[in-house]
């Protein structure tokens, strides 16, 4: 009886340890550049003297390059691993907003939109390639972890804005600021994919071969099987035909459109809703955002003792709730505990979604880049018509719109249950 190799039994519980600490200062770092050159927009504003209008295409140019990016994610991604594609695409993130700091500073809106192309673009596969990296560390942790990934990009968020409002105080320039925020990510985000463990692709091809024939060198090479470097151009539209990662789609797509559209118009819907102050608005937000990432803080432990989908469900529901009693209540404070409700029901149903889309690792990569792909569309696309549907109904009303998806969402939550495959083979890493 033959020995298997170390490999073939997995990485051990230290690596999936450090590797799970390394994806999410990942995750910390992708949202900590995203609030850094969101918190600069009104430099932006004013070194290109743009107005509301021209500062909202401006803007709508980084979404257009993440939304051409995505569906090439998981293509990627399975090409050069996860590791590779992280770092790589962090640093095309960087090029692109250095290239739009240095086209405000020459006051050349062509160069601001090529840079934001670029940086939505790198953003986006960035952003699929380390959600494809936070599925794998779950599956080896054999527990749900992601949302938890998730509260440290809320966490990077509220660092990078900190951050961004006090060098704005200071008067340090946009481009000193941003390329700085640039250089540390790209940096940090090298240290930390080194402690990234393989995924399906690249990283793990030649190790999984090497196994293969390990454990049986006798083994026929006319019947081995030996494991992909990628997937063609082919078997990623064919993702897109898939049934059951549709559904999880329509479950993301819900999920982000909540949260998209309380980031967007919150504090917006508190002010001219209520009457009150922008300071007030802004306290309106900000409770949305501790909310959701105290829920992504706590949720993974709801997850697992309930199970994915009776969770999706109850996240559902209470967005539903929350989104009503902030539209429909005339009381102030009573609104804000909407917010509350709202903001914990928003937490969870995107980290749930890329997990279930990464339930099988041989094609986690596309399918997590189709999912994204959904989701991010109606976390750019959605929240810019709510804001036409309120110039007839308001803001406050406006956002019930939300319930529609919400409650697709609801009906299809039941495609996000995991695949029996990946139940019976759940790791066991931490137990040994």
């Amino acid at each position: 009886m033959s020995t298997p190799s170390p490999a073939s039994t997995g990485p051990s519980a230290r690596a999936v340890r450090a590797a799970s600490w390394a994806v999410l200062l990942v995750f910390a770092l992708n949202g900590f550049g995203f609030a850094s050159w969101a918190s600069r927009i009104p430099s932006v504003r004013d070194g290109l003297d743009f107005s509301h209008a021209q500062m909202g295409l401006l803007l709508l140019t980084g979404a257009i390059g993440s939304m051409v990016a995505l569906p090439l994610s998981g293509m990627i991604s399975a090409r050069l691993g996860a590791a590779r594609t992280v770092l790589v695409f962090a640093a095309v993130c960087a090029v692109g907003y250095t290239i739009a700091c240095f086209g405000v500073e020459a006051e050349a809106p062509l160069w601001v939109r090529v840079g934001l192309f670029v940086g939505g673009a790198g953003v986006g596969v960035w952003d699929a390639a380390m959600n494809l990296e936070g599925a794998v560390v779950e599956q080896h942790l054999g527990r749900s972890i992601m949302p938890r990934f998730h509260a440290g990009f809320s966490l990077g968020t509220v660092a990078g804005a900190g951050v961004g409002s006090l060098v704005a105080h200071v008067q340090v320039p946009l481009t000193w600021h941003l390329i700085t925020v640039m250089v540390v990510d790209v940096v940090v985000v090298a240290f930390c994919v080194r402690a990234f463990l393989p995924t399906e692709g690249a990283d793990g091809a030649a190790h999984a071969s090497a196994d293969a024939h390990a454990v049986d060198p006798a083994a026929d090479p006319a019947t081995a099987v030996e494991p992909s470097c990628g997937h063609s151009l082919r078997e990623t539209l064919g993702t897109w035909r898939e049934p059951r990662t549709l559904l999880v789609g329509l479950v993301v797509l819900a999920a982000a459109l909540t949260e998209g559209a309380a980031n967007d118009w919150v504090s917006l819907a508190v002010v001219d809703g209520f009457g009150t102050t922008e300071s007030v608005g802004a306290l309106g937000l900000a409770v949305f955002l501790a909310s959701m990432t105290g829920a992504r803080l706590v949720g993974t432990s709801l997850i697992d003792r309930l199970g994915r989908v009776p969770v999706l469900r109850l996240s559902g529901l209470a967005a539903l709730v929350g989104v009503a009693v902030f539209a429909l209540v005339p009381v102030l404070w009573v609104a804000l505990l909407g917010v509350v409700v709202w903001g914990a029901g928003a937490a969870l149903g995107f980290p749930m979604g890329m997990s279930a889309a990464a339930d099988d690792p041989r094609r986690a990569a596309l399918r997590v880049s189709v999912v994204s792909t959904i989701g991010y569309s109606a976390f750019f696309v959605g929240p810019a018509l709510i804001g036409f549907l309120a110039e007839h109904t308001g803001y406050r009303l406006a956002l019930l719109v939300i319930a529609v998806p919400v409650a697709i969402g609801l009906l299809v939550a039941g495609a996000a249950r995991p695949l029996p495959q990946a139940r019976q083979d759940a790791p066991s890493t931490l137990d040994a």
